[in-house]
C-alpha cells in the first residue's frame, strides 16, 4: 500500500513539474496515468478530481485535444462509478462543454456521452438526458449562435423562459418578419410532441 501510495505521490510532483514546464503532452500522459491508478483502485472521487482539474488546465492553455480526451474520461468515470447528476457534476460537465468549443470533433462524443450518463443514473429517468444538463448545452450553444443546436437542448430543458429568449433572437437574426409566428409555434408544437409540458406551462 505504501509503494502504491510513492508511486502516485511521485506521479503527481512528475505532473505539477511538467505542467510548470509547458510540457502539455508529457502532462496529458500523467492525467491518463493516475486515472487508470484511480479507476483500478476504485478511487473514482480521486479520479473525478483530477481529470477534471486536468481538463480544464489543458484546454485553458488551447491544448484542446488532450483536454477534451479528459473530459470524455470524467464521463467515463462518472459512468464506471455509478455517480447521479448533481448539481456539481452538472456544472463541472458545462463548464467542459464550453470550454472545448464548437470546432472540436470529440464535442459531439462528448455531448453524447454525458447526456447518456445523466439520462441512465438520473431518478428522472430521462432516456435522453437530465433537463439541466441539457440546459447547460443549450445556453453554450445559444453564446455561439448556433441557434438550432440550442433550440434543440432547450427543448429537452425546462427552461421555457430561456428558451423563448433564444426563440426571439434566433427569429430577429435568421428569420424573417413574417415568420415570428412560425418560430414559437414549431416550438410549442415540438414541446407537445415530447411531452414537456413543463416548459410549456
Amino acid at each position: 500500500m505504501a509503494s502504491g501510495r510513492g508511486g502516485t505521490e511521485r506521479v503527481l510532483a512528475k505532473l505539477k513539474r511538467s505542467v510548470e514546464a509547458g510540457n502539455y503532452y508529457e502532462a496529458h500522459q500523467m492525467y491518463r496515468t493516475l486515472y487508470f491508478r484511480y479507476s483500478n483502485k476504485n478511487k473514482f472521487t480521486d479520479a473525478l478530481d483530477i481529470l477534471y482539474s486536468g481538463a480544464v488546465m489543458l484546454l485553458r492553455h488551447k491544448q484542446l485535444e488532450s483536454g477534451s480526451d479528459l473530459a470524455l474520461l470524467f464521463v467515463d468515470v462518472l459512468n464506471k462509478s455509478s455517480t447521479p447528476p448533481d448539481d456539481d457534476n452538472l456544472v463541472k460537465l458545462g463548464a467542459l462543454h464550453r470550454m472545448i468549443g464548437h470546432d472540436i470533433p470529440e464535442r459531439l462524443t462528448y455531448v453524447h456521452a454525458a447526456l447518456k450518463w445523466s439520462g441512465e443514473t438520473s431518478e428522472l429517468k430521462c432516456k435522453l438526458g437530465h433537463p439541466k444538463l441539457h440546459q447547460k448545452f443549450a445556453w453554450t450553444f445559444w453564446r455561439e449562435k448556433n441557434y438550432a443546436q440550442s433550440r434543440y437542448h432547450f427543448l429537452h430543458s425546462s427552461d421555457g423562459e430561456g428558451c423563448a429568449a433564444m426563440l426571439i433572437e434566433y427569429q430577429v437574426t435568421a428569420g424573417f418578419q413574417s415568420e415570428i409566428d412560425m418560430f414559437i409555434a414549431q416550438a410549442v408544437l415540438q414541446y407537445l410532441c415530447l411531452k414537456n409540458l413543463v416548459c410549456v406551462l
